[in-house]
């Protein structure tokens, strides 16, 4: 039984890293993708919904599909998200316009946001209380791998060089959805052989004699369909959907939000009342965690999700920073942004030994505090940045460790104040939650973002190869040229400062995380 039980975790793992491999792939190659469907470097503006309709469909789906995994089963759900997975990958690598390549990704990020909550429900159904943090932490460790591993992996698969077959670009940027297929088939296959195809729910002490139960794979047995609540994962589909739109401004040159975008947002703000008031109410829940106490429990996912909004700002705006001010390709900006991603992993680590000596809550506090240090030294970032050398490798390993340092106590405050009938759920709020931030954060920060830059360049006129000689035309290119580099270090050194005091905000709120050093 133990046997098939690893087996089942390692087929779950595997869809789940699969998932979030692609959840941060694309940040490596924003500026290829952009390029190729049409996109000028002066509105990447344009190119945020490729990243937010990823999340969108991530988060909205998440909590929904994995009710309907109770009701018809794990093992059907997984194989229909991996077939939609498959088929996000070839819409956006066929992608030749704005429209379908955030199609494409929409697609994507409804499927792998199912394949998180429908792998933690399956672990409740096979293994008991008392072992099931160590396979939800191995689950979860898959979902963090595929966020340190995403823009590296991207970067190395984007170096295949450029092939057309048939018509249809199988290399550079395209490969990386490319190689999704038999990676879906891979995992489908899988699936299929080890996870059972009922929904099921962990044997209990002395129910080996039972007859009225059929009994599914490793000896787990199958419960009654449950209802879902569609309502509910309505309700927070549009909130997010509305709260996007109403930051999303395809034209920042007048406005950081635009002419919709307030009456949008506030009803965005509505939509997401009504959301928290029928999950009050219904007696069917996105995510029930009646039993948690409120106060730590919410302290907790907010810690969650403002660390997630400091998370892909830095993921997105570090890449960015090292194509346009350093000159470097994909790969050497994944690189560089994997000065960060090492430390994010090592400061998770140090969070979780931490946690056990001093506590939950004075490691996030010191963890956001330290976050806060790393991204206030990065808005302080030269226009040379290749003359600041080894401060800004320093700069970038101290705002990852800090955001390391919050993962584990984040997760263990949550699973403390929950009873220990609803830990699936509550490893699921914490994820929706950190998902949620880097959606709305992205959204919100880049919005800021893109107006500076336009603003800042909007009094500049693009020099034309006509009625002067070409040593005047150069200068005047390379006059304009420093002239966008001088913006564009302005727009990302102030993002960065708004990251920072996103953090100190998150510093704040983790002081009434609940404070003890050990879970029950």
């Amino acid at each position: 039984m133990r046997r098939a039980r690893r087996v089942v975790l390692g087929a779950g793992g595997a869809v789940v890293l699969l998932a979030a491999l692609d959840a941060y792939v694309v940040v490596t190659v924003l500026i290829d993708i952009a390029e190729d469907v049409g996109i000028p470097l002066n509105h990447l503006e344009r190119a945020t919904p490729i990243v937010t309709g990823f999340l969108l469909g991530y988060v909205a789906a998440m909590p929904l599909l994995g009710q309907l995994s109770d009701r018809y089963g794990r093992r059907p759900l997984i194989h229909a998200c991996l077939a939609a997975f498959a088929l996000g990958s070839v819409l956006t690598a066929l992608a030749s316009g704005e429209v379908m390549v955030v199609a494409g990704r929409a697609v994507q990020g409804v499927a792998g946001g199912a394949l998180l909550p429908i792998t933690m429900a399956l672990i409740g159904d096979l293994w008991d209380e008392r072992e099931r943090p160590v396979a939800l932490g191995a689950v979860g460790a898959a979902q963090e791998l595929g966020s340190a591993l995403g823009p590296l992996y991207g970067g190395v698969l984007a170096l295949i060089p450029s092939t057309v077959v048939a018509g249809v670009e199988l290399g550079g940027w395209h490969a990386i959805f490319w190689i999704n297929l038999p990676l879906a088939a891979l995992a489908a296959v899988a699936v299929h052989l080890t996870v059972p195809g009922r929904p099921l729910r962990p044997p209990q002490a002395g129910s080996a004699g039972t007859s009225h139960v059929t009994t599914g794979a490793a000896g787990a047995r199958t419960l009654p369909a449950r209802r879902v609540d569609v309502a509910g994962g309505g309700l927070l589909a549009l909130a997010l959907g509305l709260l996007v739109v109403g930051l999303y401004n395809p034209d920042p040159a007048k406005a950081v939000l635009p002419p919709w975008g307030l009456p949008v947002i506030a009803a965005g703000v509505l939509v997401a009342v009504v959301f928290v008031w029928w999950e009050i109410r219904s007696p069917v829940r996105l995510l029930d965690l009646s039993g948690a106490r409120k106060g730590p429990l919410l302290a907790t996912l907010a810690v969650s999700f403002l660390a997630g909004a400091a998370l892909l700002v830095t993921m997105v705006f570090v890449q960015f920073t090292a194509q346009t001010l350093l000159g470097a390709d994909a790969l050497g900006a994944s690189l560089v942004l994997a000065r960060f991603l090492a430390a994010l992993t090592v400061g998770a680590l140090l969070g979780g030994l931490l946690a056990r000596r001093v506590g939950d809550r004075a490691v996030a506090v010191a963890g956001m505090v330290l976050a806060a240090a790393g991204y206030w030294l990065m808005s302080r970032w030269p226009l040379d940045l290749v003359s600041a050398g080894l401060l800004m490798d320093l700069h970038l390993v101290v705002a990852g460790l800090g955001l390391g340092l919050v993962i584990a106590p984040v997760s263990s405050a949550v699973l403390r104040v929950s009873p220990a009938t609803e830990h699936g759920v509550a490893s699921a709020a914490v994820v929706v939650a950190r998902m949620m931030g880097m959606l709305i954060g992205i959204a919100a920060v880049s919005a800021w973002g893109f107006y500076r830059f336009q603003s800042l360049t909007a009094h500049l006129d693009t020099p034309l190869p006509f009625g002067v000689d070409a040593a005047t035309y150069q200068r005047q290119l390379s006059a304009y040229t420093a002239k966008v580099q001088e913006a564009l270090h302005v727009e990302y050194t102030e993002m960065f400062l708004v990251t920072a005091f996103i953090c100190v905000i998150g510093a704040g709120v983790a002081l009434l995380m609940p404070s003890a050093a050990r879970a029950r």
